[in-house]
């Protein structure tokens, strides 16, 4: 596996952009310089994240989401197993 994260990543396994092998490795994103621990989804090339509105769900039980534009950084949380 790669050292690079994709463009796209989502935590939902209904999204196009879901990827368990990467999720499984951990990643953390920085939203404007700061760690946020509830991202559902985030786009680095459009500049976006999407974050879970506290424990709010709609009606198919999916989180309710806001979706907030700004620099992302997503790293892996620990380094790879050599």
């Amino acid at each position: 596996m790669s050292d690079q994260l994709p463009d796209r990543l989502s935590v939902n396994p209904n999204s196009p952009f879901y990827d368990e092998a990467v999720l499984a490795r951990g990643v953390g994103v920085r939203f404007k310089g700061v760690e946020k621990n509830n991202v559902e989804e985030y786009c680095v090339s459009e500049g976006w994240v999407r974050l879970s509105a506290g424990k709010t769900l709609d009606r198919a039980g999916n989180p309710m989401t806001v979706k907030l534009k700004g620099p992302v950084e997503p790293y892996f949380r620990e380094a790879p197993e050599a």
